[in-house]
């Protein structure tokens, strides 16, 4: 038997591979299929089934490519009324896999499908469990999600669900059984996650406030919803994709794979309405990009932010990128349901730039450099688009925050006619937030190297004291 942890960084994604004597499964499988299937046949198995633990919102799972592919089945736990061929398990249900067996435990609470897959091994031994977005390590699935989809599953009913779904079926099984959850740290699935990536049962009933032995039903639906973020806009659509099916990744990469030389380029960015989107550096970006374009760095956490500035996974995208990382860009926006990729820049911003096309350009300075500038003009304004929580514990005095995640609900209180030196936690969000609203007609806008994290080393202007993120609970 062998269990393999596929996770991918940018997402905070966990999916499994697991084969025994010559079968294998995967579970939660990201849209890009070809790797698992790659290695189902290093191991020489056939693929059995496509396990799902439930409609995801953060991603677009693989599960109809993967099926049509291998042949394999797609199971989904019960109640899931998905719109393709899918074996839709009754709980408690044995699915066989080789020597192995995966029994079918359905935890409604995240989503009402939601189901945990318990592995017991060629011995008899209840070894693993899959929990999907039911347990993480150090948290729980959030109970908010299923009610953008359907609006009379509350938040407060499904954290009831998830009450009782953790413990009758999960907190009774023995304590060192491995917890492989579908999320880590950095997902926007749960609020508490750890950065670890898999545990003991035993431990999470130990260190997991969501499991505490003498919590009541109204403390844990309190604990869990409390301070609860709005998820991001993407994850209904990705939810109903998730649903009703979605056209193959090879369809999405051959419409996104077209190389456009710059005349090409700037026509397609005239006569469509597509978003030019630039995903290199935020520092080779300040020093220049096609004017109107806007910049979402590739080696960041790039398919979520994609989704927060990009409210409609329907829109067009044309990419300019780093040469070499034209399929790795598209691949990643379909990732999160952006399937509607029309081409790509050949050659990059260095092609546009060669063909004599404008370019633009955003002010890039370092932190000596604002400090200076605030002394010449104290009515300079030091704006944070760090998150709310951020700006809480550490900020800059006098500083203002718009959160990034929030920007199109703040534009009226951002002046044309003012100047802002513009700081996220390192840089990145700096660059998103100046390039939408440079592409909006805002010119006043100063970013700041290396955002609050340099500000801070350099120790020359003051700082709020540290109050804990906690207190805002």
């Amino acid at each position: 038997m062998r269990i393999e942890q596929i996770y991918t960084g940018c997402l905070a994604q966990g999916a499994y591979y697991i084969e025994s004597n010559g079968e294998a499964v995967v579970i939660d499988p990201l849209r890009e299929v070809e790797p698992y299937i790659t290695r189902a046949e290093k191991d020489g198995a056939r693929f059995k089934y496509v396990l799902e633990t439930h409609f995801h919102a953060d991603f677009v799972s693989g599960h109809i490519d993967l099926a049509e592919k291998t042949g394999a089945e797609i199971v989904f736990g019960p109640t899931a009324k998905p719109a393709f061929a899918a074996h839709v398990a009754q709980d408690g249900e044995i699915l066989k896999v080789g020597d192995i067996t995966l029994k079918v435990l359905h935890t409604p609470g995240h989503t009402m499908e939601s189901t945990c897959f318990l592995l017991t091994d060629e011995n008899g031994k209840d070894t693993a469990i899959f929990t999907g977005d039911t347990l993480f390590i150090g948290d729980v699935g959030r109970p908010d999600l299923a009610q953008k989809v359907v609006a009379e599953l509350t938040q407060d009913k499904l954290a009831r669900h998830l009450f009782t779904s953790l413990r009758t079926k999960i907190m009774p099984l023995p304590d060192d059984i491995i917890v492989y959850p579908a999320h880590g740290a950095g997902s926007a699935c749960g609020k508490n996650m750890s950065k670890e990536t898999t545990d003991t049962l035993g431990n999470q009933k130990l260190f997991n406030y969501a499991l505490r032995a003498d919590m009541t039903e109204q403390e844990f639906v309190k604990e869990i919803t409390d301070g609860l973020m709005p998820p991001p806009a993407y994850f209904p659509e990705n939810v109903m994709m998730n649903i009703r099916g979605y056209d193959s990744i090879d369809t999405v990469l051959e419409r996104g794979n077209h190389a456009l030389d710059p005349d090409t380029f700037e026509v397609a960015a005239n006569e469509t309405d597509a978003v030019m989107l630039d995903t290199r550096e935020a520092r080779m970006f300040a020093q220049g990009f096609i004017p109107n374009s806007i910049n979402i760095g590739i080696d960041g956490n790039f398919a979520p932010w994609v989704g927060a500035m990009i409210p409609d996974i329907k829109q067009k995208i044309l990419v300019i990128t780093d040469e070499g990382r034209e399929e790795e860009v598209v691949t990643r926006l379909a990732r999160v349901g952006y399937d509607y990729t029309i081409g790509h820049l050949k050659g990059g911003f260095e092609a546009w730039k060669n063909a004599g096309k404008e370019i633009d350009q955003i002010e890039s300075i370092t932190v000596n450099e604002m400090v200076e500038r605030i002394k010449n003009n104290p009515s300079l304004t030091v704006l944070d688009v760090r998150k709310a929580s951020e700006h809480f514990s550490e900020h800059v005095v006098g500083s203002e925050n718009i959160p990034l995640d929030y920007l199109n609900d703040h534009l009226a209180e951002i002046s044309k006619d003012k100047t802002y030196l513009v700081h996220c936690a390192g840089g990145y969000r700096s660059m998103i937030f100046n390039s939408i609203l440079k592409s909006r007609g805002y010119d006043n806008l100063i970013d700041i190297q290396g955002g609050f994290k340099a500000i801070k080393e350099a120790g020359l202007v003051k700082i709020s004291e540290y109050v804990c993120a906690s207190t805002m609970l």
